[in-house]
């Protein structure tokens, strides 16, 4: 375990010499992350339930988006200042206090505030980034940050169709009850593998929340990959927004339980964020960013192919699902990519510039969701798939990240 002097930090060496538990952090990431993703197919039940209307019940999604921008923009920055250790701990307790609050709600404002601090508590995640980043010398960091995205990732992709299956069985109240026993469970296993880090003497909390605009005008890689990745972001939101009304059409017309299934599939990308993160490594950025954005356009192209229902059926699920993967992938591999090129910029400010990274792809994220309406109340599929070709050209345009 790394030890801390008198001054609170860590020498340089010291940082760097011991390698964080990836498993754990991976797992932690994917859990937390569920929080987020889960409330989008859970609403239609948890509004029921509450005596909400159709329209009413969407508040639920929207304060979970509101909650985590919240925690990024005002809880994540505190990891430049605050000893590392209790704040991931601190987060987890207020998470799974949060969830335990929203299993056993019994009107919905109370329930929207529990959602809210859930979400925002569950922006630990974006704490543990980069104290996984710091633990390890640059010529590894790709890797590492990759090797913890795929958790990330496979968490963001599971979290619809396990939320789904889990409250068809035993209702969406056990979801929130799991997820705050699991918030303590990782507190307990997260103890031993974080070092106890005290960041040197920095600004007041105050002045680190002001700094977030003028690190953005200062690091035009973080622009530029923030950019990518938002709309990355968007494109993977409208997608999934978006394909359960087509999976309800013919020639698919399957019913929830089939389009959680269909989720699943997505998640077969989330094994290529190692390699992705190596590839960085060696210095291969820019082809590697170019091919995920390709893929995303190619992805949007083959999805337009399956959902002409003219085609038949067994060739437009085999389609379909490709192009989920293809998507996923692209998307996945842009991430991976930027998070390791704003890690390897100024570590004093190395957690603002992460918050700052994430939150601006999750605004992304929001204004796909809300694209995916307007597109299809113009088009249905097919003005789905040009949206979010669109998405993906307009990312492969943005300048691309230095090596």
């Amino acid at each position: 375990m790394a030890t801390c002097g008198k001054s609170g930090a860590l020498a340089p060496r010291a940082s760097l010499s011991t390698r964080p538990p990836v498993l754990l952090f991976g797992t932690a990431t994917g859990v937390l992350v569920t929080n987020l993703f889960a409330p989008q197919t859970l609403v239609g039940v948890m509004g029921a339930s509450l005596g909400l209307a159709p329209m009413a019940s969407g508040l639920m999604a929207m304060t979970t988006l509101l909650g985590y921008a919240a925690g990024l923009f005002l809880l994540v920055p505190l990891a430049d200042v605050a000893p590392h250790r209790r704040l991931v701990l601190a987060m987890l307790a207020v998470a799974a206090v949060a969830a335990a609050t929203a299993a056993c709600s019994p009107f919905a404002a109370l329930l929207l505030a529990a959602l809210f601090v859930l979400a925002a508590a569950s922006s630990v995640i974006q704490v543990l980034v980069p104290i996984a980043a710091a633990m390890v010398g640059p010529e590894i960091r790709g890797r590492v940050i990759g090797d913890i995205m795929g958790g990330l990732m496979v968490g963001i992709l599971l979290s619809r169709p396990l939320a789904s299956l889990l409250a068809d069985t035993l209702g969406w109240r056990a979801f929130y009850a799991a997820s705050a026993m699991a918030s303590l469970a990782l507190g307990r296993a997260l103890v031993r593998g974080i070092p106890d880090r005290l960041p040197p003497p920095g600004p007041r909390y105050l002045d680190l929340i002001v700094s977030l605009g003028s690190l953005l005008r200062r690091e035009p890689v973080l622009r530029r990959r923030a950019a990518s990745a938002a709309l990355s972001m968007a494109a993977f939101s409208l997608f999934w927004t978006a394909v359960a009304l087509r999976l309800a059409q013919p020639p698919y017309s399957v019913g929830q339980r089939g389009i959680a299934v269909f989720a699943l599939v997505g998640a077969a990308a989330a094994f290529i964020t190692p390699w992705v993160g190596r590839a960085g490594d060696r210095g291969w950025t820019r082809p590697v960013t170019a091919i995920s954005h390709l893929g995303m356009i190619g992805a949007f192209a083959l999805a337009a192919w399956a959902g002409n229902t003219g085609h038949g059926s067994h060739a437009s699920w085999i389609a379909m699902g490709l192009a989920a993967i293809v998507l996923d992938a692209g998307v996945t591999g842009d991430q991976t990519l930027g998070r390791r090129a704003v890690n390897l910029l100024d570590p004093a400010a190395r957690s603002r510039i992460n918050a700052l990274f994430v939150g601006l792809f999750f605004l992304g994220g929001a204004a796909g969701s809300a694209l995916a309406g307007l597109a299809w109340s113009l088009g249905q599929w097919q003005a789905i798939c040009a949206t979010g070709a669109a998405l993906g050209l307009a990312a492969l345009l943005v300048p691309g990240a230095p090596k």
